[in-house]
């Protein structure tokens, strides 16, 4: 089985990458947040990767935090839950919205994911309630480090710039925090508020 990929982006689609590694393209299928966290084309990418074996087809799956996948294995425990519909959820809502929902029962809240109905998002809240507190407190725990972090700084500022512009608190973080490992702590801290807005959008986008 596939557990990683190290490579680089040699393709990008709607819903999909293909990873060049030494010469293979391997083609991964990703959640929306994880497409907007791609380098760009030619640029270095490593993913951790499920992969779903079927009798007609190999398929993989790939995150850029162990998290979102342990998440992703979580869901697909739920009965009718298969792979292409956790990876909708993941596309749907921010891990820590999604746990807090599990946990709270929000019924409603899910089924504004696409793909998810009433009963679906119904089986998700009873079989996973107990399972995903690890999952919301380590959200809770990153979510509270950017905003000690970006406190009175062009990171503020750039974040409260994306979010008036109608992006989520949560993907925010998410593209700052992907931002800040593609570029290294120090480039990213001399980052000035226009190319943080800017890769902020490019990332988002």
């Amino acid at each position: 089985m596939i557990a990683s990929l190290t490579g680089t982006v040699q393709y990008i689609a709607t819903d999909r990458v293909v990873v060049d590694v030494n010469g293979v393209g391997y083609e991964v299928f990703l959640s929306a947040v994880g497409l907007g966290r791609l380098p760009e084309i030619g640029g270095d990418i490593f993913l951790h990767i499920h992969t779903n074996v079927r009798e007609d087809a190999i398929i993989l799956f790939g995150f850029q935090e162990q998290s979102e996948k342990e998440m992703f294995l979580t869901l697909k425990t739920v009965s009718g839950i298969g792979p292409k519909l956790s990876l909708a959820i993941l596309s749907g809502m921010p891990i820590g919205d999604l746990c807090q929902a599990i946990v709270n029962g929000d019924v409603k809240g899910l089924t504004t994911i696409s793909g998810v109905g009433k009963k679906t998002a119904e089986r998700i809240c009873v079989e996973l309630k107990d399972k995903v507190g690890g999952f919301q407190t380590e959200s809770t725990m990153s979510d509270t480090a950017f905003v000690s972090t970006a406190k009175d700084s062009p990171l503020a500022d750039a974040a409260s710039a994306l979010t008036n512009l109608g992006y989520s608190d949560q993907l925010v973080r998410q593209a700052f925090a992907s931002l800040k490992k593609q570029v290294g702590d120090d480039s990213f801290a001399a980052m000035k508020l226009e190319q943080l807005i800017t890769e902020g959008l490019r990332l988002l986008s």
